[in-house]
C-alpha cells in the first residue's frame, strides 16, 4: 500500500505515512450482501418470464376465442340488424372483413410481442429488457391482467439499480 499524498510505501496496518503525516484511508469493502441482491433479482425476473409467457399464451387463446365469435355473429351479414328499428343503410361490405384483420394483426402483435418478452427476460438478455419495458407499456390497456403485469414489469426493470442489477445477471 502507498500513502495518497506523497507515494511513500506504507506498512500493513500503519494509521499515518511517515514521511508526509496524511492519515492512510481504510480499504473499501465490498458491496455486503451484492450476490443475494442478484440472485433475489434473478428470481424476479424468472417469475416475470414465465408471467409473460403465460399472458402471451392467454392473449392468444382469448384472441382466437373471440375472433371466432365476431366472424361467427358478424359474417351473417347484419341479419339481426334488419326490422322495424333500423333505419339506417348498411355499412359497405368491406368494412366488417377489415376491422377483423386488424383485431387479427393485433392480436397477433400482441402475442408475439409477449412471447418475445418472456423470451429475452428469461435469456437475461439486454433487448430483453427494452422489449418487456415496451409490452408492459403497452399491455397497460389491457385491464385488469395485462395492467397488473404491465405495473409489475415497470417496477421490477426500471431505475439505476434495477438496470444495474439486471446488466450483472449471469
Amino acid at each position: 500500500m502507498y500513502c495518497s499524498g506523497c507515494g511513500q510505501a506504507l506498512a500493513p496496518g500503519q494509521g499515518f505515512c511517515p514521511q508526509c503525516g496524511r492519515p492512510v484511508g481504510l480499504a473499501v469493502p465490498p458491496i455486503p450482501g451484492l450476490q443475494y441482491q442478484l440472485d433475489t433479482y434473478a428470481g424476479k425476473i424468472k417469475a416475470l418470464s414465465i408471467l409473460w409467457a403465460v399472458y402471451a399464451a392467454l392473449a392468444l387463446v382469448t384472441g382466437i376465442a373471440g375472433m371466432a365469435f365476431a366472424n361467427a355473429f358478424l359474417s351473417g351479414r347484419f341479419a339481426w340488424m334488419h326490422g322495424p328499428w333500423n333505419h339506417s343503410p348498411l355499412p359497405p361490405e368491406w368494412v366488417i372483413p377489415a376491422a377483423l384483420h386488424f383485431a387479427w394483426v393485433t392480436i397477433v402483435i400482441r402475442v408475439a410481442l409477449s412471447a418475445v418478452a418472456a423470451w429475452g427476460l428469461f435469456e437475461h438478455a439486454p433487448w430483453g429488457r427494452v422489449v418487456a419495458i415496451v409490452a408492459a407499456i403497452l399491455s397497460m390497456l389491457k385491464f385488469p391482467f395485462g395492467t397488473a403485469l404491465g405495473i409489475w414489469t415497470l417496477v421490477v426493470l426500471l431505475g439505476y439499480r434495477n438496470s444495474s442489477l439486471y446488466d450483472q445477471l449471469p
